[in-house]
């Protein structure tokens, strides 16, 4: 892959609590390309959306950065300035949140909304951000765009609230948009809908998407590339056809086998014994060594690095899989 868009290298995040400090990310490390829709999956818990608002310095207080680089451009956005990172924010790098009812403001319409990121981050008069709200509100697909610029968010669905959610990312031509959990609070259908929308949008604007998702089968009809995470950092990363149909990590294995198939016995579902981690007190080595049935003794001791195992990128980290891929 040519020189990544978004380059996410050994990030840690921790919380500190009335009970202790947190480690909700824990050496998260991945790429998203130019272009590129790109899948990060895990169990609720293993820092996936931490790492989406540690991308757009938004960590909530308590929490901070204890160590890695977050590379945009190249540059890293750990080093920027407040200010700095509000001039990024929805210009260059913007969020669609999974609950679009609380992040919209009950008290202002759609369009007032819209305008006012678009003239935030650029110079242009009222009159043609009013009309640039329109060409986004039209551009997601929703109709009569000027009843839906003068309605309350109250007004409209929910599958029309994150069509609005992405009109207002793409409203100042950001080249990335952080989807985190987008389809969440939706039926099945308008699920179907707003995941169309997003790879229209890739197709047709070139903008990358960092999908960030627990539905692997999301993930198979949508994404290029997928990382997989569990209790803060990746543990496999490649194409998706490689990581979802030939998966080499035992998690990835675990989480695929558990998926429930057409005409399979209830009795026969799978699952992964044991429980994801405590953040407060996560085990040595491996963090899944503890429900893992192929652990050996170094899965105890020592952290496993991500390391090459198939071609174009498969990278899996595992005692069990040397650069060869053997065991």
């Amino acid at each position: 892959m040519s020189e990544p868009l978004l380059s996410v290298e050994e990030l840690q995040v921790r919380f500190q609590t009335y009970a202790g400090r947190v480690h909700a990310v824990n050496g998260m490390t991945f790429e998203v390309g130019r272009g590129e829709f790109f899948g990060l999956v895990g169990e609720s818990g293993c820092g996936k959306s931490v790492t989406g608002l540690a991308i757009l310095g938004m960590i909530p207080r308590g929490g901070a950065v204890a160590s890695g680089r977050i590379r945009f451009h190249g540059e890293d956005l750990l080093t920027k300035s407040d200010a700095q990172m509000r001039a990024i924010r929805g210009r260059h790098i913007a969020m669609i949140f999974q609950d679009p009812a609380a992040t919209l403001n009950p008290v202002f319409t759609i369009g007032s909304q819209i305008v006012r990121v678009i003239r935030q981050h650029t110079s242009i008069s009222p009159e043609e951000a009013r009309r640039r709200a329109l060409e986004t509100l039209d551009a997601v697909a929703l109709p009569d765009p000027p009843r839906i610029f003068r309605a309350y968010p109250h007004e409209l669905s929910g599958g029309m609230q994150q069509r609005v959610m992405i009109a207002m990312a793409l409203s100042c031509g950001a080249e990335l948009l952080i989807a985190d959990e987008p389809t969440t609070a939706l039926d099945v259908t308008i699920q179907a809908q707003i995941l169309g929308l997003l790879a229209e949008i890739r197709r047709r604007q070139g903008v990358s998407i960092l999908l960030i998702t627990h539905n692997l089968g999301v993930v198979a009809e949508t994404c290029d590339r997928v990382a997989v995470a569990y209790a803060g950092r990746v543990v496999e990363v490649g194409r998706v056809e490689d990581v979802l149909f030939r998966p080499v990590h035992p998690y990835t294995q675990g989480l695929l086998a558990a998926l429930p198939r057409a005409g399979q016995a209830k009795e026969s579902l799978l699952s992964i014994p044991g429980s994801v981690p405590d953040g407060l007190a996560l085990p040595s080595g491996c963090a899944f060594h503890p429900r893992c049935a192929s652990a050996v003794e170094l899965c105890r001791s020592g952290e496993p690095a991500l390391t090459v195992v198939g071609p174009d990128g498969h990278r899996v980290a595992c005692h069990l899989f040397r650069r060869e891929g053997a065991a």
